[in-house]
């Protein structure tokens, strides 16, 4: 198996914070929050490697970092090749170009790197072992107003069985956390969607696509989840951490 960090956003919602730091670098209780995301990758004794897909902004503020940073797990970074938000490939965009670059023929667990979580992924893999189909993470963030920010998803039977990005009438407040576990059969589907023009902003428009052909498993975890969108939720998780 292998994984995915999403890190190439330019995070221009956090400025001045992020105008010389990449997000996933920001310290959250004395720590970069992409050391946070790998503890809990480390724990999957299946995953072979993991890459850091970054821009040529930030690239080497990564590689940096690395140097300095103790893991049993084979890391590396990724450039992407954008030197600007206006340049982007966005989320999906990013997984793609990561699946090339690699040559990714394999399991795959994608988490963006501004998500920081309780849960076990430990328990996200054994379901992914379980079902041998793709699995999602969501959070029940129990409000419909807030639920208007992210991508929404109904199921049955803990299926997939509707997702909407972002939408103005949410028809649920189950909302994705931005950790996905794709069987290697997936990433085809993947180069499929990409060749076909879609959107490659978002994962979530992917994964929209995606439950209409092929089955999609939730896991739905009440622990304690942060999506590191603004200087308030970044705060809100320092004081979180710190207090653990």
């Amino acid at each position: 198996m292998k994984s995915i960090i999403l890190a190439a956003g330019y995070s221009t919602r956090l400025y001045p914070l992020t105008e010389k730091t990449p997000k996933p670098l920001l310290n959250v209780a004395d720590k970069p929050m992409i050391e946070h995301i790998i503890r809990k990758l480390e724990q999957i004794d299946d995953i072979d490697a993991i890459y850091i897909i970054t821009n040529d902004k930030f690239e080497q503020h990564f590689k940096n970092w690395l140097k300095n940073f103790d893991t049993h797990k084979k890391i590396e970074i990724l450039n992407d090749g954008t030197k600007s938000n206006e340049e982007r490939l966005g989320a999906l965009g990013d997984i793609h170009y990561a699946i090339n670059a690699k040559n990714i023929s394999d399991d795959l667990i994608v988490v963006a790197g501004d998500n920081l979580f309780e849960l076990s992924l430990t328990d996200v893999a054994n379901l992914f072992k379980k079902k041998k189909s793709n699995v999602i993470v969501l959070h029940d963030v129990k409000d419909i107003d807030l639920a208007k920010k992210y991508g929404v998803v109904e199921t049955e039977n803990s299926i997939v069985i509707n997702f909407e990005e972002k939408p103005s009438s949410p028809k649920s407040t189950l909302i994705s956390t931005g950790i996905y576990i794709f069987p290697k059969t997936t990433i085809e589907l993947i180069k499929k969607y990409i060749a076909q023009g879609n959107d490659a902003d978002k994962t979530g428009t992917f994964i929209e696509w995606l439950h209409k052909r092929d089955k999609v498993f939730a896991y739905t975890t009440d622990k304690k989840w942060y999506d590191i969108g603004s200087i308030e939720q970044l705060e809100k998780a320092n004081r979180y951490y710190k207090e653990k």
